[in-house]
């Protein structure tokens, strides 16, 4: 395995690389759009560096297989620039673009064998037979195709023939980046892992500029650098997988991101100060501004502590999962979960608890208030 990873490493050590840039960009599907709902993407700015490994998360219809498509060139947007290293593309089709794809459902011809499947792009480019043959056979022992390179495409099971998705968009030598549309959908859980632990190794190696589309966090958060959340067609947060498990700029991400996900409550404002349940919360902020539809408090419940005084809550389950025990516990204002390690003795009907200082933040109209 790991002479394999060094090989595909000496196959793409010489990429070209792109810094890509996305401004003001938007767009609809619909020829006459009436309001914000209308439209996929709204007013999306992004600077990507070269060499970076970055994310698109969001959960199915948020934008982001409409964003990677925008980039790619097969959708041509509504509004806006994209720009590869400061030249502008945004009326390039997708070959002058010079961008390798693989979507989320293999795309190979079942006539081809393995070894013609993975030929074809580099056929395409007109290159000697001498190389295609080196190229192939080095992908192939990358992504343990070496043993199929003879058979029929149609006859692999969903998994091998992704890993021919895979492998056609690593042989090429010429890309500016290369994208994944949720690559490992189809993939079984095991080889999902090693894949995707390849992936992140082999970036690490060559500074490539990768792109990786998925709805999983899990994913997302072991792949990149930089993940970009997106929501209703808009980006909420973009940060590394730290910065958006520790400080969630939207509540959006706060339930996303996490698992349990981040506590929501309706709180008050008063005077400046975060008040909750009718106790005086610890918050970092000086809040001025107060004309907000609606205020919630956030907090994490791996930030959440048992104590003899603080808010009043009713403990109605409590989940060992080994490690941790998961509490589900009740206050007024709506449920708690709190996380505590597997050693901590829960109380059995009521108890006090308090958030730390550090990790509490206050939304206003779902944006965290800075």
């Amino acid at each position: 395995m790991w002479m394999s990873f060094y090989i595909l490493i000496q196959i793409i050590d010489w990429y070209p690389m792109a810094k890509i840039t996305l401004k003001n960009l938007s767009h609809t599907y619909l020829k006459k759009p009436n309001n914000d709902a209308d439209w996929a993407l709204k007013d999306i700015n992004i600077d990507w560096k070269d060499g970076g490994a970055y994310a698109l998360l969001g959960p199915s219809g948020c934008g982001k297989t409409t964003l990677l498509n925008i980039i790619s060139g097969l959708l041509k947007p509504s509004k806006g620039e994209i720009l590869f290293n400061d030249k502008d593309v945004t009326s390039l089709n997708p070959v002058e673009r010079d961008i390798a794809q693989i979507f989320q459902f293999p795309v190979i011809y079942d006539t081809m064998t393995v070894y013609d499947n993975l030929a074809f792009p580099l056929k395409n480019r007109g290159l000697s037979k001498t190389e295609i043959d080196s190229k192939v056979k080095e992908i192939a022992e990358m992504l343990e195709l070496t043993p199929t390179l003879n058979n029929k495409a149609a006859g692999l099971t969903a998994d091998g023939k992704q890993k021919i998705s895979l492998g056609r968009g690593l042989v090429r030598s010429d890309v500016n980046v290369i994208m994944f549309d949720e690559p490992l959908t189809v993939i079984d859980p095991h080889l999902k892992w090693v894949l995707r632990s390849k992936l992140k190794e082999l970036h690490q190696k060559i500074n490539r500029t990768m792109i990786y589309v998925t709805h999983d966090q899990i994913e997302a958060l072991t792949f990149a650098d930089q993940v970009v959340v997106m929501h209703e067609g808009q980006i909420v947060q973009t940060g590394t997988p730290i910065e958006l498990f520790e400080k969630p700029k939207h509540t959006f991400v706060g339930h996303f991101i996490g698992s349990p996900g981040m506590n929501i409550l309706p709180c008050e404002i008063k005077n400046g100060q975060v008040n909750f349940e009718g106790n005086i919360l610890p918050n970092n902020t000086s809040i001025k501004k107060t004309n907000f539809n609606k205020t919630q408090v956030g907090i994490r419940p791996e930030f959440i502590n048992f104590s003899k005084e603080g808010i009043k809550v009713k403990i109605k389950r409590v989940s060992d999962t080994g490690r941790h025990k998961v509490i589900d516990a009740d206050c007024s204002s709506g449920s708690i979960k709190i996380l505590a390690n597997a050693s901590v003795e829960i109380p059995s009907d009521s108890a006090h608890i308090t958030f730390d200082e550090k990790y509490t933040y206050v939304y206003g109209d779902d944006w965290i208030i800075e």
